[in-house]
């Protein structure tokens, strides 16, 4: 009888420091893709991850998901929704997740990432897809006049990815598609 309550009580201490315990959040992983599973894909309007993954937390079927970035402005991004959760595979036209995982998007002192500094702009240029944000930072550094710069994914700004040096540091504002930095 004695132990009966013992391993009740064990039992019962272990649901509660289950439930009391903080949940880590899962997060989505960018430049991964989660190829197969497919069961829906829809436009994303905005451009924007995190719209993905809403959407597949309001669909009971979805056990993940995986956002493609526009490729040009005609074909715009696409969101995925998967029955179950295919192994990740790193590639930069995606961010993915699974259901229950927001949107992080990776941060550090120099990269920006999803922010656009609006204005202050002085030099504007394509810049090929296969360069993207590091070719605009190192624009903007060897350039004494720039003191922030944004580069626009393709397909946020026009066909080709973009790249803007400013003269002027702008406040950050969030924006999907977006990687902004300050130089000097």
């Amino acid at each position: 009888m004695g132990i009966g309550r013992l391993l009740r009580a064990c039992l019962v201490t272990l649901a509660f420091l289950a439930a009391a315990a903080p949940a880590r959040p899962a997060a989505a992983q960018a430049n991964f893709d989660r190829p197969g599973g497919d069961y829906l894909s829809s436009p994303v309007i905005s451009g924007d991850p995190a719209d993905c993954a809403l959407v597949c937390e309001r669909d009971r079927r979805c056990r993940s998901w995986s956002f493609n970035y526009p490729t040009d402005l005609t074909s715009g991004a696409v969101c995925w929704l998967k029955s179950n959760v295919p192994a990740r595979v790193q590639d930069s036209c995606c961010v993915s997740g699974v259901r229950g995982a927001g949107v992080v998007e990776p941060r550090n002192s120099a990269i920006e990432t999803s922010i656009d500094r609006f204005g202050g702009d002085y030099k504007n240029f394509d810049v090929k897809s296969k360069d993207g944000d590091d070719a605009c930072k190192a624009a903007c550094t060897a350039d004494n006049k720039c003191r922030a710069w944004t580069y626009a994914r393709p397909g946020y700004a026009g066909k080709e990815g973009h790249c803007f040096l400013k003269k002027d540091i702008k406040p950050p504002r969030r924006k999907a598609g977006f990687t902004s930095g300050v130089v000097r």
